[in-house]
């Protein structure tokens, strides 16, 4: 069973996002998307400044097995991105909820968090896939 903390907020294509409380959010994949895609060994993330719209790509993150593409959850502006995953992209294998976080996004549009999954929700859809 995948590690889902129940501070956090869920898009169905397994990013969390994580409200700082001052209108910016942190993003990263899911524990789930980790442990499916396997190993990673590249992440392209988007550049700060890049303006992000819910539910578009905005990165990539390629295991051994497949690339996969990464989606906003919310709509913003790009304003910090996890420099380290360019020399260290396993960090998001051992830490997806930590200092494996992808990017940083000031917020367009806070009530969007509002159309986020709770962990619970979420969890329903990591045991139907897992079924």
């Amino acid at each position: 069973m995948s590690n889902i903390p129940n501070d956090l907020k869920y898009a169905k294509s397994h990013e969390w996002v994580r409200d700082e409380e001052d209108g910016t959010v942190v993003i990263g994949i899911s524990d789930h998307a980790q442990e499916l895609l396997g190993d990673l060994v590249f992440v392209e993330l988007p550049e700060i400044g890049d303006s992000v719209d819910a539910g578009n790509e905005c990165a990539v993150v390629e295991s051994v097995k497949a690339a996969s593409d990464v989606y906003s959850p919310v709509s913003g502006e790009v304003i910090a991105v996890n420099e380290a995953l360019a020399d260290a992209p396993e960090t998001v294998n051992q830490d997806a909820f930590g200092d494996g976080w992808l990017f940083q996004v000031k917020l367009s549009d806070s009530a969007q968090l509002n159309d986020l999954l709770d962990a619970e929700a979420y969890s329903e859809i990591v045991e139907s896939e897992e079924h």
